[in-house]
C-alpha cells in the first residue's frame, strides 16, 4: 500500500482513532528510535512549559479543546 494511499485513511480517523495510530507506530521503532523520539518530546514539552511561564503563549482548559475535537 502507498505511503500517501495510508495517509488519506488515517486523515479519515476520529482524533483518538488517530492517537491509537500514532501510538501503534511509535511502538514499533526499536528502542534507541524510540529514546530519541522520548527525549525530543521531553525537550519540546519544557520549551512549551518555558514559554508558558514566560507569557508567550496562553493556555486553554483541555476540557475546551476536547469538546471542540469531538464537534
Amino acid at each position: 500500500m502507498q505511503v500517501q494511499t495510508i495517509l488519506n485513511e488515517a486523515l479519515k480517523l476520529s482524533p483518538f482513532e488517530k492517537i491509537a495510530v500514532i501510538d501503534s507506530l511509535m511502538a514499533s521503532f526499536d528502542i534507541s528510535q524510540r529514546q530519541r523520539v522520548d527525549e525530543a518530546w521531553a525537550q519540546e514539552v519544557e520549551r512549551r512549559i518555558d514559554a508558558y511561564d514566560a507569557g508567550t503563549v496562553s493556555a486553554r482548559p483541555a476540557e475546551d479543546i476536547m469538546k471542540e475535537i469531538n464537534s
